[in-house]
């Protein structure tokens, strides 16, 4: 069994409220689960209105099949354009 985590900081760029922010976070957590199957969580920076700490994480037997879910889910945050990633960190167990 393989574990991916990805720890990533984003700048909402188009947040101006903690409700702008809850309404594009819960978007896009949404999307991500549908689309990569991962568990996704608010980790950090839930009082800052235009910063989001996200805790991203993939289980699966085969370590290709994990690095590719979490390439996947690099790319989708990189396209999404009212995100930018401040930091984005990666590990396997």
């Amino acid at each position: 069994m393989v574990v991916g985590v990805i720890n990533a900081r984003l700048f909402i760029r188009s947040s101006r409220s903690l409700k702008d922010k809850r309404q594009i976070l819960n978007s896009l957590k949404e999307k991500l689960r549908a689309k990569f199957n991962v568990a996704v969580g608010e980790v950090k920076h839930q009082d800052e209105h235009q910063f989001a700490g996200l805790g991203i994480a993939t289980v699966a037997s085969d370590r290709a099949v994990v690095e590719k879910t979490v390439q996947g889910v690099k790319i989708f945050l990189e396209g999404q354009p009212h995100l930018s990633i401040s930091t984005l960190e990666c590990e396997y167990y």
